[in-house]
């Protein structure tokens, strides 16, 4: 799973992305990296492989160098390789023109035909990933005259696929550019910055105040105000939530490792989980969404569908629902499901279990299903 962080404000915002990448370490990364647009108006950027800790001494050493990274804008990443191997040159954030820096999670579907058409337009790739044709495309917008926010729409219609992304422009110098399609993105509201980051806990240590972006929203943030319009182009407003999420839920806690941590935690996490959504020793019907007694009472079977230790949780769960319920349960790893011709019978419920909300295999197979299956509630 990787990870973003992005900012800006009215001080430094180095240490905040440097904080955020800390608190995204739990979803596993390979390489990490920061950019921030200084105040000599150029994007300076590092990245490493391995630890954060590795990134922030490489910042500190060229901090104490040239103060390349004292701006009040900027993004940063934690990867998990999935095009190109672990490398610094694949590491986010990437960069094209020395004037666009993209990070991004998820898959660009359609990367490789892009990725040739703009090789076609002189455009020359220093990394194998599909992250790197988000910033040559702003770019080549950017060359035909378009302004900085057409571009970022330009720009996202022709992407494929599922993805959340922040992309700094040093021709918008008081903007930051996000996005959400099939990939979690929650913006932070603070008084004289704004932030976005994968998931709020990033952010709790300067903002409570929280944006959920929902599917195929594009933000636009400034220091005092943002704006989001949805997957057709419309503005829309978004409701400010205050978060009531503990600011420590991102760190070890004095647990050796953060799987020691969750496993100790389940009791409590289970308990906030079922939270209000309880009575008279049943799950309220309202907990599971509008329609949704009408669709469980036709349940016959159930097929459960996930990745890692998701596919682990999937396999304890089907004990439960066969020896509760009394229901027949599969289940299966996601690439396997995707790749195959599955057979879903009527009454099937299809379960889709992802600890982050945006492993690409699962909404593959999501995307899938949806698409053979188009009726299905």
């Amino acid at each position: 799973m990787c990870g973003i962080v992005a900012a800006i404000g009215q001080r430094p915002v180095w240490p905040i992305l440097m904080e955020g990448l800390r608190r995204l370490e739990y979803r596993g990364y390979d390489s990490a990296g920061m950019a921030v647009l200084n105040a000599q108006g150029q994007i300076a950027a590092s990245r490493a492989v391995g630890k954060v800790q590795a990134l922030a001494d490489q910042i500190s050493a060229q901090n104490l160098q040239s103060n390349d990274f004292q701006g009040c804008s900027g993004i940063a990443h934690t990867r998990w390789a999935t095009h190109g191997v672990p490398a610094e040159r694949n590491a986010h954030p990437h960069m094209a023109g020395g004037r666009v820096a993209v990070v991004h999670n998820g898959i660009i579907e359609n990367h490789a035909s892009l990725r040739i058409e703009l090789q076609q337009a002189g455009r020359v790739f220093l990394s194998d990933t599909d992250t790197e044709v988000i910033a040559h495309l702003f770019d080549q917008n950017l060359a035909a005259g378009l302004a900085p926010e057409p571009a970022f729409y330009a720009t996202l219609n022709r992407l494929h696929g599922a993805f959340a992304l922040a992309i700094l422009v040093t021709d918008a110098p008081d903007q930051l550019f996000v996005a959400r399609q099939g990939s979690p993105l929650v913006i932070g509201v603070g008084i004289g910055e704004l932030f976005a980051a994968s998931d709020a806990l990033a952010l709790l240590p300067v903002t409570q105040r929280f944006v959920y972006l929902a599917e195929g929203d594009r933000a636009v943030l400034t220091r005092d105000a943002f704006t989001v319009v949805d997957a057709l182009g419309q503005a829309v407003t978004r409701l400010i939530v205050e978060s009531t999420q503990r600011a420590d839920s991102a760190d070890r806690g004095g647990y050796k490792h953060f799987m020691l941590k969750e496993i100790h935690e389940q009791p409590r996490a289970i308990a906030d989980t079922l939270e209000g959504r309880i009575s008279n020793g049943r799950v309220l019907p309202a907990a599971f969404g509008v329609g949704a007694e009408a669709v469980l009472r036709d349940v016959q079977r159930l097929q459960i569908v996930a990745c890692g230790t998701s596919y682990h949780a999937g396999m304890v769960a089907r004990y439960w629902f066969e020896d509760i319920l009394g229901l027949p349960a599969a289940v299966e790893v996601s690439s396997e499901f995707h790749y195959r011709n599955p057979v879903l019978e009527a009454g099937t419920l299809l379960v889709m279990l992802s600890q982050s909300g945006e492993t690409a295999d699962t909404l593959a197979a999501l995307r899938m299903v949806r698409q053979r299956m188009p009726s299905m509630p």
